[in-house]
């Protein structure tokens, strides 16, 4: 069986080649002693994304397969969660508030926050960009968009670091109880006194004389403030390790960085996998009979790798053509946070090869050392020149 161990932590993208090569599904043991089925290849990831059978719902599984985080219940109802018709009422309501155009009012936000925070760092001619960068730059984002006060970001930024690679087990519990805590107070400061915010519209949300319950409101601040959090760090720190490692690339990023962002997410997305599925009836993927309960991970980030679908695909090509990854999914689960993800990675990123023309990685340092984590493949720090 399968193991999610060093050798993939290191390289997981040699391993992905070598599953795809060998059979298009694969039964994996998880570090959590759970078992799963991993589906590598692009074809059979982007059928199942789309497949109805395919449960979200927790209530689904069986057995000791992987459930993904184990949250109370006040977190849970959120859409990654969720299965039609739940998962539609509370897209189509959360949507009235998420708007396209609230996010294109933050491209202002997020420039301002990108140049005040390369204004620090610039004088020293050499930086690690993960924490004086990556990091800081989507939670200033996420806190502006949800109306979360500066000083309590800091707090929010440990939280998550300690729910993702925890050190003991009750850094996890204790993070999950300080997110909770903190979101409640939130939701409560926000209901008094409702400001122009993300956190406030979703309040005020509505759908005739339907609206979002507590739990739901809580979830779902929850899944904003960690996902829109921890998926921006390490998509803006991945997408700048590849094309440091790639120095052909640069000019193209610094001048086209809108065009670039989409070919840095198929090559260097942060997350491994889709939201684990459970089939609601005994299902065949790629000729392998899996049981209903069982737990599926859709392989993301294999399938952007798959040279069945993308033309050397091990290349990092910011002209390819040959596009549509699956990083954000597809269909009634594609990711409602997409175009704030792609704002942040073009103005992140373009900006800072503009603003420092000489940056390069410090050949003092270590070579970059990516979290200990199977889910979500970030690194540890970027050590920098420029």
């Amino acid at each position: 069986m399968i193991k999610f161990d060093t050798e993939f932590i290191s390289d997981p993208f040699a391993v992905y080649d070598r599953l795809r090569e060998t059979a298009p599904v694969h039964q994996v043991a998880l570090p959590d002693g759970s078992t799963a089925w991993l589906v590598t290849r692009y074809a059979d990831v982007r059928a199942a994304l789309g497949d109805p059978r395919l449960s979200l719902s927790k209530t689904a599984s069986k057995g000791t397969g992987y459930k993904g985080f184990a949250l109370p219940p006040a977190l849970d109802a959120n859409l990654l969660n969720l299965d039609a018709p739940d998962h539609t009422r509370l897209r189509r309501l959360v949507a009235t508030a998420f708007t396209p155009g609230r996010i294109v009012s933050l491209r202002g936000t997020v420039q301002a926050e990108t140049d005040r925070l390369i204004d620090v760092f610039e004088p020293a001619g050499r930086a690690d960009l993960i924490s004086v960068f990556a990091a800081p730059l989507p939670l200033r984002v996420i806190g502006d968009l949800l109306g979360v006060a500066v000083a309590d970001r800091a707090r929010f930024q440990g939280w998550t670091n300690d729910l993702l690679a925890p050190a003991q087990p009750s850094d996890a519990r204790n993070a999950i109880a300080g997110i909770t805590g903190f979101i409640v107070s939130l939701i409560a400061a926000k209901r008094a006194a409702p400001a122009d915010d993300l956190l406030s519209a979703m309040i005020e949300a509505r759908d005739a004389d339907d609206r979002l319950s507590e739990d739901e409101l809580l979830s779902l601040a929850f899944l904003i403030l960690w996902a829109g959090y921890e998926n921006s760090v390490h998509l803006i720190g991945n997408g700048l390790l590849a094309l440091l490692t790639d120095p052909p690339s640069l000019p193209r990023m610094r001048s086209a960085p809108a065009e670039g962002v989409d070919e840095l997410l198929r090559y260097a997305d942060p997350n491994q996998f889709a939201i684990r599925r459970f089939p609601l009836v005994d299902v065949v993927i790629g000729g392998a009979t899996i049981q209903a309960g069982q737990t599926v991970l859709l392989g993301i980030a294999s399938a952007n790798r798959d040279p069945a679908r993308f033309d050397s695909p091990e290349l990092l090509d910011l002209g390819r053509q040959d596009g549509q990854h699956l990083s954000f999914g597809l269909g009634a689960h594609y990711c409602l946070g997409a175009p704030l993800a792609r704002l942040e990675a073009e103005v992140a990123i373009g900006t800072l090869l503009r603003r420092l023309p000489d940056l390069a990685l410090d050949t003092d340092c270590p070579a970059p050392r990516w979290r200990p984590s199977f889910r979500s493949r970030g690194l540890l720090e970027l050590p920098v020149t420029f």
